[in-house]
């Protein structure tokens, strides 16, 4: 046995080793292509549409503002310069601003450009300023409607990667700085996967950190012995070291999601080691030698915990399920995780356990009695309040259907920023001063023999987009017929109401023959190479996923009313119009993962208790934790989106180990020969202890996600909290009352058990 444990250690230090070296090759990223549904119809679709085109948040942009105005010459001198030198910025193609824009005129000589800003003539800044102001191509686009703030928008390479985002952020960061610009903001898709890498390396580390402190904490307040502390802080640390090292190794990148992977390695670590320490040491006080306490102890617990290690990673391997990349990520990296943690602890600790004695392990005083008196208290109030249990459940299950009724996906992005952070503050800045950054695309598909710079093609065209400036939060919006209302415009000395379609076929064939003259216009980001796409581009405000959802359908149900299909089809898209639709997914692959989930664990549960009456009590508690956290979800108000629907995995998988644990310590006495009552009896006494500790180390181990600045993850922290502390009240209150009414005893002990109440 000597030999045996000496290799295992050794073997294990091995792996720390490796572990830590691939730790420096640990990848992290954020991409919102990560957040689009595999498989939907609308994706490919999209993929078409960017294939002829380019992607539709392929853009940065900087907002400057002046609060005592942006019309002041200095300033505006300054903000030229920046949009002319931030065109060579590293991965930028192209930059435009009011300050490089005019309005084309024709004159007999041909066309020549109106500046839109005399910079070196302030006399007409105030005329300027209210002619911008009123123009629906610039306004809240490149300047606020209160004059106020400029926006550059600089053109990134398509599907920008992130080392490109740093290196343009980095490079954007010292330009800007040259310049004497009290208050600039960013929006675009280089800034968010820079600022949110670098909030889940910050999440890593400060979950990792806390959750590290609480357990050293918990370890010393059970154990009050220092091999005790230092066994099951090594073990747990190394189980969390050897999964992260895993991921390294395997290359699997680290997203928005990864700040649960310490808390989760951590307290499912806890676990286990409490479950194995206190049998361990129970089996030392009854005089066992230590050779045949850890076979007890593995043969008894480690079954039990490989079940519940079994079950948990079933939980989260439900996630895969869903069509969205990070949660079947999470989902598979967790449930691994999960595995990791246990075969450190059932090889790794008991290893080091069999070298020590019980009271070098754990100060043996006036907690045990406690305890168990503790423990005698609960089973007691199990057969005194039976019928009120019973009552208690109905009704809490009722508030609970009430509850989930009521949950709504309305999510934004702004939902999943950092608090307190700039990239919140600049998304909020665009939001509120400007047009925000979801983009919403309409594909447009000329029809017969119609091509898209065709009459009829620009005048269904017009009326789409005459249709969409009905919606206040849909801005920015854009298209080929931008080209011709401008060269009407130029034909009619520059009029502001000019800048309309024109009217008639003839005018309009006149101008289609002129517009390779028109300076500054690049017609094939908005028209295919083969002239039989074209596309009318938008941002829409956060206003949720939901109320997105219905504008697009008043969308959609208008255009299939009003245009002509003979001469266009048109197909709603975009980025942000993709990841709304994993509303739907979410809600379909919750109900499907966790099914599949209660499926699993039910045949491993029949396997192990081979007694139905049993395997439905084992289920039934842990029902009401996820009917719990959908109340919760509802009553809070809280948007049920990607990065909270995880929790409904995690707290099946986590709050049924529990109930095994219970569950199989009762088969083990009625296997013994004990009376029902007296089964139920010792379980209370010799594993209800274990369950509270990891039940409260659960508890407040998620609430260590309390400490995170990413929303969602402080959502899931309180849910899972909440929730899992139901299911040892569930555990505790409901198996010995299913118990008892499920599987009839004696009367005899029946009367055993009031007598142990009454005396």
């Amino acid at each position: 046995m000597r030999d045996i444990r000496v290799v295992i250690i050794c073997v294990f230090a091995l792996l720390a080793i490796a572990s830590a070296f691939f730790l420096t090759r640990l990848r992290f990223t954020f991409d919102f292509e990560q957040f689009f549904p595999r498989g939907d119809k609308d994706l490919e679709v999209f993929r078409e549409f960017i294939a002829s085109f380019e992607t539709d948040d392929n853009f940065l942009l900087v907002a400057v503002r002046r609060e005592e105005g942006a019309f002041e010459q200095g300033f505006l001198e300054q903000f030229h310069d920046f949009s002319l030198v931030s065109r060579k910025l590293p991965h930028i193609s192209e930059s435009q601003s009011l300050t490089q824009m005019g309005y084309p005129l024709k004159t007999p000589f041909g066309f020549t450009t109106i500046p839109a800003i005399h910079i070196d003539d302030p006399s007409r800044y105030a005329d300027e300023k209210e002619r911008l102001l009123r123009d629906e191509r610039f306004v809240n686009n490149l300047i606020s409607a209160d004059g106020k703030t400029l926006v550059v928008l600089l053109k990134t390479v398509n599907s920008i990667d992130l080392e490109q985002a740093r290196e343009l952020m980095e490079a954007l960061d010292a330009l800007i700085s040259r310049y004497n610009f009290k208050e600039y903001h960013y929006l675009g898709r280089a800034y968010f996967q820079t600022e949110l890498v670098a909030m889940q390396k910050r999440e890593i580390m400060v979950s990792a950190g806390v959750a590290g402190i609480l357990v050293s904490l918990i370890m010393f307040w059970i154990f009050r012995r220092t091999w005790g502390i230092f066994i099951a802080l090594l073990s747990i640390g190394l189980g969390m070291l050897l999964f992260m090292g895993l991921l390294g190794a395997t290359g699997r990148p680290l997203n928005a999601m990864a700040a649960l992977y310490p808390v989760l390695m951590i307290i499912v670590g806890t676990s286990d080691v409490i479950h194995i320490m206190s049998k361990y040491i129970d089996e030392l006080r009854k005089g066992k030698p230590k050779r045949e306490a850890i076979q007890i102890t593995i043969k008894e617990i480690g079954l039990a915990t490989l079940l519940t290690s079994i079950t948990t990673a079933i939980g989260f391997a439900t996630l895969l399920t869903s069509r969205v990349d990070p949660i079947r990520d999470f989902g598979l990296n967790a449930a691994g995780g999960v595995i990791v943690a246990y075969i450190t602890v059932i090889f790794f600790t008991t290893a080091l356990l069999s070298y020590f004695k019980a009271d070098q392990l754990m100060k043996i005083g006036k907690s045990l009695a406690f305890w168990e008196n503790s423990m005698l208290s609960s089973y007691r109030f199990t057969i005194k309040n039976g019928n009120a249990i019973k009552w208690g459940a109905l009704l809490l299950l009722i508030i609970c259907g009430i509850g989930i009724s009521t949950i709504t996906t309305n999510y934004g992005i702004i939902d999943n920023l950092p608090r307190g952070k700039k990239i919140t503050e600049d998304f909020t800045f665009f939001e509120e001063e400007l047009t925000g950054f979801r983009p919403m695309e309409l594909a447009v598909y000329a029809q017969g023999n119609f091509e898209v710079n065709d009459y009829e093609v620009i005048r269904e065209m017009d009326k789409i987009e005459d249709y969409l400036h009905q919606f206040p939060g849909l801005q920015a919006i854009g298209s080929i017929t931008t080209l011709y209302k401008s060269m009407h415009q130029a034909f009619n000395n520059n009029r502001e109401d000019a800048f309309i379609v024109p009217e008639n076929k003839q005018q309009f064939a006149r101008y289609q023959r002129l517009t390779g003259q028109l300076p500054k216009f690049d017609p094939n980001i908005l028209v295919s190479k083969d002239g039989t796409k074209a596309r009318i581009t938008s941002r829409i405000k956060d206003i949720g996923a939901d109320t997105i959802k219905a504008m697009g359908l008043r969308i959609d149900n208008w255009i299939a009313q009003n245009i002509d299909d003979e001469v266009i089809k048109v197909n709603r898209t975009g980025t942000g119009v993709i990841i709304d639709k994993n509303a739907e997914y979410i809600r379909r692959s919750l109900l499907q993962g966790l099914g599949i989930a209660v499926l699993i664990v039910s045949i491993l549960m029949a396997f192990l208790f081979q007694n139905w009456r049993i395997l439905i009590i084992a289920l039934v508690p842990n029902m009401f934790p996820l009917l719990l956290a959908g109340a919760l979800i509802g009553y809070l108000g809280i948007e049920l989106e990607a990065g909270v629907s995880i929790v409904f995995a995690v707290i099946f998988g986590i709050a049924v180990d529990d109930t095994i644990h219970f569950l199989s310590k009762y088969k083990l006495a009625l296997n013994k020969g004990m009376e029902r009552e007296e089964a139920i009896k010792i379980t209370f006494v010799e594993t209800g202890k274990a369950i509270v500790l990891t039940s409260i180390i659960l508890f407040f181990g998620f609430l260590v996600m309390l400490f995170s600045i990413h929303p969602p993850s402080v959502v899931v922290g309180l849910l899972i909290s909440l929730t899992l502390l139901s299911a040892l009240i569930s555990d505790l209150l409901l198996i010995p009352v299913m118990v008892r009414w499920m599987q009839p005893a004696q009367q005899e002990a029946i009367q055993k058990g009031e007598k142990m109440v009454t005396g």
